[in-house]
């Protein structure tokens, strides 16, 4: 199966990085009804390329409108592999460490002459200046600066500056941030209490809207980040019409910045490749400045403080609970505390703040005038999700897709299995391994269920459990039936402790909540996704999960 274009995650990182400085020009060319030749001869002369090549780009994002549409795709040499020998790629690697990346700063070509030099005495042949420059261009910028500047002169030109942090328009600037919710969830077959929820909250600094928000029972996670973006990027209408909310909703579209601490989870390379593939700048915290997260901390005490009015809430501390049995008077369910969060957002919106003296969504209706550049949405909606799933990096064998301990299979991948000798980005969601997705180009993945259709669906946390259990009982080598077996054992013990402990039930209730959030989606490649069932088609909602394998 032939590729239809440069795929996100398989971009080398110089060519990743041309194309991320690329996007920027592009972007503001491609928006224009008619390309003047001013504005052509300003973006030729600031990206260095010729008239018919910027054309050529524009066309390209036109039809593409994501950064990896502007990737280079050089013709006639095989992807992936780079023209130098190893061991003058050796050399220049060892000479940017050992004589650029120094102070004073040696100019590009003191370290041109340095190269040619090396390779010299090396007897290899002297690579070109503009192979040279490129591999500088692939240089971390923040890093570059520190190492030739100081790490002052860093810190001043790429952290964020310290006494304000404001932005001009609507979507200029998100702040996102997770934190537990003061109140105990119950489930949703005894009614018992399973614990707290996680908060996955974003504030505009522009408006103070609240873009979108995701709450689970999981931990903080790059899936959860996804999601949280996904719901705030994304037009709210079909959303609020499942939970049967009346409430007027009008916030969408692609920030142009994303603020966010150093946590694990706002690092990971699904989260850094989604973003920069929608032209979204990731700006993370400097540590130990948690005053640069103010308005999402302030967003956040005034979320925390409305759960506090709930049943079942825990308060701040101890001193606000006093005697206040938290768990005694719990009585709503994740789905009810999501419907309840949802109308309290309503309910900010229309309330007038006090730095802003209006509501937050009069100022967003008043401030989409102030913007440039009208709301972007991704190209296609039904896909979104996919640029910010983890994945790994598989070959497809004749067995299928191994991943997981278990085995994927498609009959797509025939044409892959014949016609593909290198590793392909398969992406998954943790909150449902039923499925995984093969990245096929940037536009287009292909839906591989599990190869033994009987499996049942589970989740990530579950994987993990089972096959730390197996590693107890002595076994070395996990294979797929005994780790489905493990799963479906877990899976009974949980049930006929339900209705005992709370950690049980909370078990039950997470595997269930995760397995429908984390569904393949039905739109994600029409013609070849196959639909995988996380629900049997009798389903009962008294109980959280079936443990029988679904035919």
């Amino acid at each position: 199966m032939a590729e239809t274009g440069t795929a996100l995650t398989r971009a080398d990182s110089t060519a990743w990085s041309i194309a991320c400085n690329r996007e920027p020009a592009i972007r503001a060319l491609a928006s224009l009804p008619k390309i003047t030749r001013a504005a052509m001869l300003n973006a030729s002369a600031e990206l260095g390329l010729s008239r018919s090549r910027v054309f050529e780009l524009v066309a390209r994002y036109r039809a593409e409108p994501v950064t990896s549409s502007l990737v280079d795709r050089p013709e006639g040499f095989p992807k992936g592999r780079r023209r130098l020998a190893p061991e003058i790629d050796q050399v220049i690697a060892s000479e940017i460490e050992r004589f650029y990346l120094t102070r004073p700063k040696p100019t590009l070509a003191r370290l041109q002459r340095d190269i040619r030099h090396a390779c010299y005495e090396r007897g290899l042949r002297a690579p070109t200046r503009k192979t040279i420059a490129a591999r500088v261009a692939a240089i971390d910028r923040e890093r570059l600066t520190r190492t030739r500047e100081g790490a002052k002169a860093a810190s001043d030109r790429y952290r964020p500056v310290i006494r304000s942090y404001t932005a001009d328009y609507p979507l200029q600037i998100v702040q996102i941030d997770h934190t537990p919710a003061d109140i105990i969830i119950v489930d949703e077959h005894f009614r018992k209490p399973l614990g707290r929820p996680t908060l996955t909250l974003q504030i505009d600094i522009a408006t103070r809207v609240i873009p979108g928000f995701y709450i689970s029972l999981e931990k903080p996670s790059a899936t959860s980040v996804g999601m949280a973006i996904r719901h705030a990027v994304l037009p709210k209408a079909a959303w609020l019409q499942e939970r049967e909310i009346n409430l007027d909703y009008p916030v969408f579209g692609i920030p142009e910045t994303l603020h966010l601490d150093n946590a694990a989870e706002f690092r990971s390379r699904a989260l850094e490749r989604g973003c920069e593939q929608h032209g979204i700048d990731l700006k993370h915290r400097p540590r130990r400045t948690p005053h640069y997260g103010g308005h999402i901390e302030r967003l956040i005490g005034t979320a925390v403080g409305a759960v506090h009015l709930l049943p079942g809430t825990t308060f701040s501390n101890i001193q606000a609970k006093g005697d206040y049995d938290a768990e005694g008077q719990a009585c709503m369910t994740l789905r009810e505390f999501e419907r309840w969060f949802t109308l309290e957002v309503g309910v900010y919106h229309g309330s007038i703040h006090s730095e802003l003296g209006v509501p937050p969504l009069t100022a967003w209706a008043d401030g989409l005038g102030s913007r440039a550049d009208p709301l972007r949405l991704p190209a296609d909606p039904a896909r979104f999700l996919f640029n910010f799933l983890p994945f790994e990096m598989r070959k497809v064998r004749r067995e299928g897709i191994e991943l997981f301990h278990a085995f994927y299979w498609h009959g797509s991948l025939s044409g892959l299995l014949a016609n593909c000798d290198h590793k392909l980005p398969i992406k998954y969601n943790p909150l449902n391994l039923s499925a995984v997705y093969v990245e096929l180009s940037d536009t287009e993945h292909l839906t591989v269920p599990l190869r033994d259709r009987r499996r049942p669906a589970i989740t990530k946390f579950e994987h993990d459990l089972a096959v730390r259990a197996l590693r107890e009982r002595g076994r070395q080598a996990v294979d797929e039936q005994s780790l489905f077996d493990m799963v479906n054992e877990q899976r009974r013990i949980v049930l006929e402790a339900a209705h005992k402990t709370k950690a049980a039930r909370k078990s039950a209730q997470r595997i269930a909540y995760a397995l429908e959030a984390g569904l393949p989606p039905a739109t994600a490649v029409p013609s070849m996704a196959l639909p995988v069932s996380s629900e049997p088609e009798d389903s009962a909602p008294i109980v959280p999960f079936q443990i029988e394998e679904r035919l």
